[in-house]
């Protein structure tokens, strides 16, 4: 059975969704605040975490920040802040979807379908890459460097796990703009600002790099996996 944990702290909204996500089949855990929220997470490790914002304890944000640092966990922010700048703050934070409220309750399901569809693909991904001093383990979302840990931003790491599954093979930019901004139109200037800061990183020498190359006018090369 597929496990949900809904951390929001409106009984009227939990009163609708537990029973309705019930009905659909999945088993599901209610936290009412953040720190419950992480502790229950690492008890029952949900299938899919649905996550309001503003929680009475810390903000959904720092939620998902540290959910992250443990956990591939798809995150869906339901959440009644709809300023554009707390949808781009939650995603790069490591959420993986946003439905604001209110909303239709076919759409929520939908999207919770398509997150667990996502996160089953993911499954058969390795637990780990390595290539000469860089070390990532996927499932830790932890990325190490000589044995020292190197600390990425949630969308540094979405870049690099993206080169690191196709590693020996050229990831476009296209590709890279939809993994890192949602859109494969969006201006390939911040891409390259954040290919430099990987670079900054993992390459011993970042402006002579030896794991992640440019692949002219098509995109980026991480080394194959050995």
């Amino acid at each position: 059975m597929t496990n949900i944990l809904l951390v929001d702290d409106e009984p009227a909204l939990i009163a609708v969704l537990e029973p309705v996500l019930g009905a659909e089949g999945y088993s599901v855990a209610v936290a009412s605040g953040g720190v419950p929220a992480l502790r229950m997470a690492e008890d029952i490790r949900p299938d899919v975490v649905l996550l309001d914002l503003g929680l009475p304890d810390i903000d959904g944000k720092d939620v998902i920040r540290a959910l992250r640092a443990t956990s591939e966990v798809p995150i869906i922010v339901i959440s009644a802040r709809h300023q554009e700048g707390e949808k781009i703050a939650a995603l790069d934070h490591g959420a993986d979807d946003y439905v604001n409220k209110p909303f239709e309750i076919g759409e929520l399901m939908a999207r919770i379908r398509a997150a667990i569809r996502r996160s089953s693909s993911l499954k058969n991904t390795p637990a780990t890459y390595r290539s000469g001093p860089l070390e990532i383990d996927f499932q830790a979302r932890r990325v190490s460097l000589g044995g020292d840990v190197v600390k990425l931003s949630p969308k540094e790491y979405d870049l690099l796990r993206t080169l690191a599954l196709s590693a020996g093979q050229v990831v476009t930019h296209k590709r890279l703009l939809a993994v890192g901004w949602g859109s494969d139109t969006a201006d390939s200037q911040y891409l390259r600002v954040y290919i430099g800061l990987l670079r900054q990183k993992i390459e011993e020498d970042p402006s002579d790099p030896r794991l992640l190359a440019t692949e002219p006018g098509v995109g980026y090369r991480l080394a194959s996996a050995s």
